[in-house]
């Protein structure tokens, strides 16, 4: 009797700057009261971007494929994708049967090298299409909701996945299977069996409920998650204004409700040495982005300041920056200071 192969499913790539760091995820409640998803902190791109595709490989064929079911998360994300040959974009496609398929997640997308592909198709549906470009916008696998419900059988799952067609070792399984995220920091959870962060897993491989199904489109959830002030609200909605931070001067801001973010813009003339912090009694965190664009994160920060305040120092060229600032804790509100200090 042949063996049965495990099934193939997509792995996490992660940043050496992560592998060492705890789990942390955002797990939030829904305005219609239900709750989920698995977001990790500090990887949403800029509410409201635009965010470039390139593809280094594929067929038309491939190419056409993705420009057709990609665009589905901006319907209900206040996200757009632009399909691009533009060198810098900040997604590169690839479609290397041999290497699975994978995503850096969110942000971290923008820390690999421009020659480097940063997604990468090894097979091609509609599914794993909608999964790996939802790792891109930020989120994480639903099988690892630390409210999930499944207990595997850990056996099994190393001996079957140490196999054919994904051969990995048990420190991948652990990290892209087995192991859940940490609970801290979570708002509210609820398992969403229906999620295309959800792969299908043989019935043998966990206790309860039993095994998974194949999920080909977004769930309700996964619209209702991707549409909420945590992630990226809005869609249709008029483009957020970024509020002007003139240098060497600083200016209030207020996280007014729970989940909401704060968008500031500064414009730098000359080249060098800046200091972009906030003051305040309010837990922040703040990311840098640029110059001239809102996908490009240069440097992110949670308390290098005074008390619970960020502080960023950076060397800068001359053009357009922007800082994201959000309370640490999605559940916070609360007011602050924000300014930009030139110190060359």
């Amino acid at each position: 009797m042949t063996k049965r192969s495990a099934p193939n499913i997509c792995f996490d790539r992660i940043l050496p700057s992560d592998l060492i760091q705890p789990r942390n995820e955002r797990l939030v409640s829904l305005p219609n009261g239900g709750t989920r998803a698995i977001s990790p902190l500090r990887k949403q791109w800029v509410n409201g971007s635009t965010i470039r595709i390139r593809f280094m490989s594929g067929t038309a064929a491939q190419q056409k494929m993705v420009k057709d079911i990609a665009p589905e998360w901006t319907k209900h994300a206040n996200l757009n994708f632009e399909f691009t040959t533009d060198p810098r974009a900040e997604i590169r496609v690839a479609f290397d049967a041999s290497d699975g398929a994978w995503s850096y997640i969110g942000t971290d997308n923008s820390s690999i090298p421009l020659n480097a592909p940063t997604l990468n198709l090894g097979w091609q549906d509609e599914a794993v299409i909608l999964h790996e470009f939802g790792h891109m916008i930020g989120l994480a696998h639903e099988h690892q909701n630390p409210a999930g419900g499944l207990q595997w059988n850990e056996e099994i799952v190393l001996r079957d996945l140490s196999g054919s067609p994904n051969f990995w070792d048990e420190a991948t399984i652990r990290h892209n299977v087995l192991d859940k995220y940490s609970a801290d920091q979570i708002r509210g959870t609820k398992f969403d069996p229906d999620s295309i962060m959800l792969y299908a897993f043989p019935d043998n491989w966990t206790k309860n409920p039993g095994g998974t199904r194949e999920n080909t489109q977004l769930s309700a959830m996964d619209k209702d998650f991707i549409r909420s002030t945590e992630m990226y609200p809005g869609r249709g909605a008029p483009t957020v204004t970024a509020t002007e931070v003139p240098i060497m001067r600083g200016t209030s801001g207020k996280i007014g409700k729970p989940g909401e973010e704060n968008l500031f813009s500064f414009q730098v003339e000359r080249a060098g040495r800046y200091l972009i912090e906030t003051t305040g009694s309010s837990d922040l965190f703040m990311t840098l982005f640029g110059p001239n664009s809102t996908t490009q994160k240069l440097a992110e920060d949670d308390d290098s300041g005074i008390d619970t305040n960020p502080q960023i120092s950076a060397s800068l060229q001359p053009g357009r920056y922007y800082a994201r600032v959000r309370h640490y804790n999605p559940s916070q509100t609360g007011s602050y200071e924000i300014r930009v200090i030139s110190l060359s």
